[in-house]
């Protein structure tokens, strides 16, 4: 028999990925606490066991959406051929799949603007993001101003999947076709 302190653990973790997916998907201000403890399977009583604010579970969930298991832009380079590193994550960060699953995706494209516009207790948590998202770009660029390129590299992929998003279609994969010859040309580039 498990723990009352393992269970808590654990509807406290399901509580964080529920958030993360459902404030991906249309927004922090969008989804309140009763919304994401139904979807977690529980009562909107039980929140203040876990949590002291909404603004505490933002904090959380935008922190684990950056180390969410199997996101993987990570892993992707790493498994990728040498040499082709930084276009396997421009390939899978400007997917179709990417664009068309936001409560799964990146945090930056999906939260980024309604963060970058008020004061949020998923602030930091998106900086810390963005700046460990450029520092694995930063690996495989090459040069003395590769942090700088990868910030580039970062601010033009974020860019374009959020304008894919608010287009559908076949403009929408005009988008995601033409960030990804950009920034392989600039691969190409680098040599």
């Amino acid at each position: 028999m498990r723990s009352s302190r393992e269970v808590a653990t654990e509807n406290r973790e399901r509580i964080v990925a529920v958030a993360a997916k459902l404030f991906r998907e249309r927004g922090l201000a969008a989804v309140g606490v009763a919304e994401v403890m139904q979807e977690a399977g529980m009562t909107h009583g039980g929140f203040y066991k876990h949590f002291e604010s909404k603004d505490a579970l933002i904090d959380e969930a935008c922190r684990y959406a950056f180390a969410e298991p199997g996101s993987g832009l990570r892993a992707a380079a790493e498994a990728a051929p040498a040499g082709e590193e930084l276009k396997t994550i421009v390939e899978r960060y400007l997917s179709r799949r990417h664009r068309d699953n936001p409560g799964t995706g990146c945090a930056l494209a999906a939260l980024g603007g309604e963060v970058g516009n008020r004061k949020s207790p998923a602030r930091k948590a998106l900086q810390t993001g963005r700046e460990r998202l450029v520092a694995l770009v930063a690996r495989y660029v090459k040069g003395d101003d590769a942090k700088e390129r990868a910030a580039a590299f970062v601010a033009l992929m974020v860019g374009a999947l959020i304008n894919a998003r608010l287009t559908d279609g076949a403009a929408s994969d005009s988008i995601l076709r033409a960030a990804k010859r950009e920034l392989s040309r600039r691969i190409e580039e680098q040599g």
